[in-house]
């Protein structure tokens, strides 16, 4: 694989699963994201959680909050904080766009997930809405309903 190969491929570094089962993704945004040198390399490894993060809108820029990234082991004292906040870097536009959007009641910032592109961290921003227990159920249930439908007609 030559270099013009490695920058064009997509590849996801993690990705928070139970993020979709939780919420109801209405919109999706591409952030770029600031990090140190040693964290780079934990997430290249794939050494960092997004579980229970969230972003969060503070004076017009948007900061990632809870986003866990394990310390590198060769980078001794220049190692990071684990869950320190990092910013996220998105368009004015969309940075407006999400302030509106958040307003509203019940309506949160949630990463999916973190991924390099073209060589640079780049992070799946959701703006989602919590879902209730019922709503779960009655994903459960149609997921279920679908399974045992394929495997009748798997059978005939």
């Amino acid at each position: 694989m030559d270099k013009q190969e490695f920058l064009s491929e997509e590849r996801i570094a993690i990705s928070n699963r139970k993020a979709r089962h939780d919420y109801e993704i209405i919109d999706v945004y591409e952030a770029g994201i600031v990090l140190k040198g040693p964290e780079v390399k934990s997430l290249r490894m794939g050494r960092a959680n997004l579980q229970d993060s969230y972003a969060d809108l503070k004076q017009g820029e948007v900061w990632l909050h809870n986003m866990h990234i394990s310390p590198f082991e060769q980078a001794n004292r220049f190692n990071h904080d684990p869950v320190r906040t990092r910013k996220l870097l998105l368009n004015k536009s969309e940075i407006r766009k999400l302030i509106g959007k958040t307003t509203e009641k019940g309506l949160t910032l949630i990463p999916l997930k973190v991924y390099f592109k073209k060589g640079k961290a780049k992070v799946e921003l959701a703006l989602a809405k919590g879902k209730k227990e019922y709503d779960r159920r009655e994903d459960i249930k149609k997921r279920e309903m679908d399974r045992e439908l394929r495997r009748t007609f798997r059978k005939n």
